[in-house]
């Protein structure tokens, strides 16, 4: 009796090319989640700031989608403290009330029609001697 080799097992298929990965989707035109935010705690007339509640209420108004982009929303507050764009005056994180911070909105606008926008805040020249542009 003779052996007979084996037929190879069905081949390998054929490798298919790879798939290019999917088009990417366009950025969508518009403010982003930040711009909308200071719009809308600047558009309030509110000594005390504006909630969370209150700025989702705003922006869900503005035609955003806040329920989709809750975490954006709640990114974009804690960078906007973090910047000193808002200050919060109640509570911790994204939760509280904010408002405007209206100090650096001041020296900002001030001090870029000076030409000094650059150097606020750096150690090369105190902020004191901006104090006459101010």
């Amino acid at each position: 009796m003779a052996e007979e080799a084996p037929a190879p097992a069905a081949a390998a298929p054929p490798k298919s090319p790879k798939k290019k990965a999917a088009a990417k989707k366009p950025k969508k035109a518009g403010p982003g989640a930040g711009e909308l935010i200071v719009k809308a705690v600047s558009a309030s007339k509110e000594r005390s700031g504006v909630s969370l509640a209150a700025l989702k209420k705003a922006l869900a108004a503005g035609g955003y989608d806040v329920e989709k982009n809750n975490s954006r929303v709640k990114v974009a507050i804690k960078s906007l403290v973090t910047k000193g764009t808002l200050v919060q005056t109640k509570g911790t994180g994204a939760s509280g009330s904010f408002k405007l911070n209206k100090n650096q909105r001041g020296q900002m606008c001030e001090c870029k029609e000076a030409g000094l926008h650059n150097r606020i805040g750096r150690n090369s020249e105190p902020i004191r001697t901006l104090s006459r542009f101010l």
